[in-house]
């Protein structure tokens, strides 16, 4: 009789009969909790929530932008990103204008403080991945390298992208 597997159990490794969509989902849910939590550890001075951290990427990417857009964006409420967008006013990472194109309408922008803070963000994880590639064999690292390219269009697809097929 096949042993089952409870969900807080070790990783099951490939060819334990499962699918390649749960390795990579197990993958991804462990990496980034890996990464939030040695982030925090490494540079305790990073205390940026994650929805915070999404929403200046995607500010860095499409500034200005509506709160509606960003909501779409972000498959959430547009309320909630109201309330996450009060609160990075307030930490002087984002601007609200009006919307030159429709002066009833509001924009966020990105601040110089919040690229700062994106910046040094995205730096702390590069450094926090440069270390633990680096303490990979060749062969895993040469695997991971090119994996990358096929990752990089599972995400587009999940984010809808129609070029990607």
């Amino acid at each position: 009789m096949p042993q089952q597997r409870h969900p807080a159990s070790p990783s099951p490794a490939p060819g334990d009969g499962v699918t390649d969509a749960r390795l990579l989902t197990e993958a991804v849910t462990r990496l980034r909790r890996a990464l939030r939590a040695s982030i925090r550890t490494d540079y305790p001075w990073e205390q940026l929530p994650m929805a915070q951290v999404e929403l200046l990427q995607v500010l860095a990417e499409h500034s200005p932008a509506r709160i509606s857009d960003l909501a779409t964006r972000q498959r959430l409420a547009a309320s909630t990103v109201s309330g996450l967008i009060g609160q990075m006013i307030n930490a002087g990472l984002v601007a609200r204008a009006v919307d030159p194109a429709d002066r009833r309408a509001s924009v966020v922008t990105l601040t110089e403080a919040g690229r700062t803070q994106l910046i040094a963000w995205a730096g702390a994880h590069e450094r926090r991945l440069d270390d633990a590639l680096a303490a990979l064999d060749e062969v895993d690292r040469a695997a991971v390298r090119a994996a990358l390219p096929g990752l990089l269009r599972i995400a587009r697809h999940l984010e809808g992208d129609p070029d990607v097929g």
